[in-house]
Protein backbone atom coordinates (compact mmCIF):
# COMPACT_ATOMS: atom_id res chain seq x y z
CA UNK A 1 0.00 0.00 0.00
CA UNK A 2 1.04 3.20 -0.66
CA UNK A 3 0.08 6.86 0.70
CA UNK A 4 -1.46 9.27 -1.82
CA UNK A 5 -0.71 12.99 -0.39
CA UNK A 6 -0.08 15.31 -3.92
CA UNK A 7 1.58 18.52 -2.93
CA UNK A 8 -0.81 20.83 -4.85
CA UNK A 9 -3.57 19.86 -2.59
CA UNK A 10 -4.00 21.02 0.96
CA UNK A 11 -2.38 18.14 3.47
CA UNK A 12 -4.08 16.06 5.60
CA UNK A 13 -5.41 17.51 8.86
CA UNK A 14 -5.28 14.58 11.10
CA UNK A 15 -3.68 10.86 10.77
CA UNK A 16 -4.53 9.82 7.87
CA UNK A 17 -3.52 9.84 3.69
CA UNK A 18 -5.68 11.33 1.06
CA UNK A 19 -6.01 8.51 -1.28
CA UNK A 20 -4.13 5.16 -1.32
CA UNK A 21 -2.71 2.82 -4.31
CA UNK A 22 -3.40 -0.84 -3.26
CA UNK A 23 -0.90 -2.98 -4.71
CA UNK A 24 -1.84 -5.53 -8.32
CA UNK A 25 -3.34 -9.12 -6.87
CA UNK A 26 -4.00 -7.83 -2.94
CA UNK A 27 -6.50 -9.69 -1.11
CA UNK A 28 -9.15 -7.49 0.18
CA UNK A 29 -11.14 -7.36 3.40
CA UNK A 30 -14.01 -5.32 4.15
CA UNK A 31 -15.92 -5.30 7.51
CA UNK A 32 -19.21 -4.67 8.28
CA UNK A 33 -19.73 -1.09 10.67
CA UNK A 34 -18.71 -2.26 14.14
CA UNK A 35 -20.72 -0.40 17.11
CA UNK A 36 -19.24 -0.19 20.76
CA UNK A 37 -20.99 -3.36 21.49
CA UNK A 38 -18.28 -5.22 24.09
CA UNK A 39 -18.47 -9.08 24.01
CA UNK A 40 -20.48 -9.35 27.17
CA UNK A 41 -23.96 -6.95 25.72
CA UNK A 42 -22.67 -3.50 27.64
CA UNK A 43 -22.45 -0.71 26.01
CA UNK A 44 -19.88 2.01 27.44
CA UNK A 45 -21.03 5.47 27.70
CA UNK A 46 -17.98 7.22 26.67
CA UNK A 47 -17.32 7.62 22.87
CA UNK A 48 -13.50 6.79 23.00
CA UNK A 49 -14.45 3.43 24.60
CA UNK A 50 -17.18 2.81 22.20
CA UNK A 51 -14.51 3.66 19.57
CA UNK A 52 -12.23 1.12 21.29
CA UNK A 53 -14.18 -1.65 21.09
CA UNK A 54 -15.32 -0.87 17.16
CA UNK A 55 -11.17 -0.92 16.31
CA UNK A 56 -10.95 -4.12 18.85
CA UNK A 57 -13.71 -6.03 16.98
CA UNK A 58 -11.71 -4.93 13.51
CA UNK A 59 -8.39 -6.07 15.02
CA UNK A 60 -10.08 -9.50 15.69
CA UNK A 61 -12.04 -9.49 12.14
CA UNK A 62 -8.48 -8.68 10.41
CA UNK A 63 -6.48 -11.82 12.78
CA UNK A 64 -8.90 -14.24 10.83
CA UNK A 65 -8.01 -13.26 7.77
CA UNK A 66 -3.93 -12.97 8.58
CA UNK A 67 -3.76 -8.78 8.71
CA UNK A 68 -3.68 -6.41 10.77
CA UNK A 69 -4.33 -1.90 11.33
CA UNK A 70 -0.92 -1.63 9.07
CA UNK A 71 -3.45 -3.79 6.10
CA UNK A 72 -6.26 -1.15 6.55
CA UNK A 73 -6.14 1.14 3.53
CA UNK A 74 -9.62 2.58 4.17
CA UNK A 75 -11.32 3.63 7.50
CA UNK A 76 -14.86 5.50 7.53
CA UNK A 77 -16.44 5.92 10.72
CA UNK A 78 -19.38 7.65 11.75
CA UNK A 79 -20.32 9.35 14.97
CA UNK A 80 -23.65 10.73 16.31
CA UNK A 81 -22.43 14.53 17.29
CA UNK A 82 -19.55 16.37 16.78
CA UNK A 83 -18.29 16.24 20.40
CA UNK A 84 -17.91 12.41 19.97
CA UNK A 85 -15.13 13.21 17.27
CA UNK A 86 -12.06 13.95 19.33
CA UNK A 87 -12.71 10.40 21.39
CA UNK A 88 -13.21 8.37 18.05
CA UNK A 89 -9.99 10.40 16.34
CA UNK A 90 -8.00 9.25 19.87
CA UNK A 91 -9.15 5.59 19.60
CA UNK A 92 -8.38 5.97 15.72
CA UNK A 93 -4.90 6.92 16.19
CA UNK A 94 -4.11 4.52 18.84
CA UNK A 95 -5.56 2.09 16.20
CA UNK A 96 -2.76 3.04 13.72
CA UNK A 97 0.17 3.87 15.57
CA UNK A 98 2.21 1.34 14.22
CA UNK A 99 1.48 2.46 10.88
CA UNK A 100 4.52 4.42 9.57
CA UNK A 101 3.63 8.01 8.04
CA UNK A 102 3.74 6.88 4.20
CA UNK A 103 1.67 4.10 5.04
CA UNK A 104 -1.67 5.44 6.30
CA UNK A 105 -5.09 4.47 5.34
CA UNK A 106 -7.84 7.31 3.80
CA UNK A 107 -10.19 8.28 6.36
CA UNK A 108 -13.49 9.25 6.53
CA UNK A 109 -15.88 10.61 9.23
CA UNK A 110 -19.20 11.62 9.07
CA UNK A 111 -22.03 12.71 11.84
CA UNK A 112 -25.56 10.78 11.71
CA UNK A 113 -28.03 11.44 13.34
CA UNK A 114 -27.99 8.00 15.43
CA UNK A 115 -27.16 4.36 14.96
CA UNK A 116 -29.99 1.27 15.69
CA UNK A 117 -29.88 1.91 19.45
CA UNK A 118 -29.68 4.84 21.03
CA UNK A 119 -26.65 4.32 23.39
CA UNK A 120 -24.47 3.99 19.86
CA UNK A 121 -22.34 7.02 19.45
CA UNK A 122 -19.68 5.48 17.38
CA UNK A 123 -19.37 3.08 14.18
CA UNK A 124 -16.67 1.87 12.04
CA UNK A 125 -15.66 -0.03 9.36
CA UNK A 126 -12.25 -0.32 7.44
CA UNK A 127 -11.17 -2.19 4.16
CA UNK A 128 -7.87 -3.67 4.16
CA UNK A 129 -5.74 -5.40 1.19
CA UNK A 130 -2.70 -7.88 1.74
CA UNK A 131 -0.88 -9.75 -0.24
Amino acid sequence: MKSLNPASISPPFARYAHGVELPAGARIVRTSGQLGLAADGSVPEAPFDQAQICFANITAILAEARMTARDVVHVSAYVTDRAHMQGYMAARDAFLAECPEGHLPSSTLVIVSGFTRPEFKVEVEVWAAAD
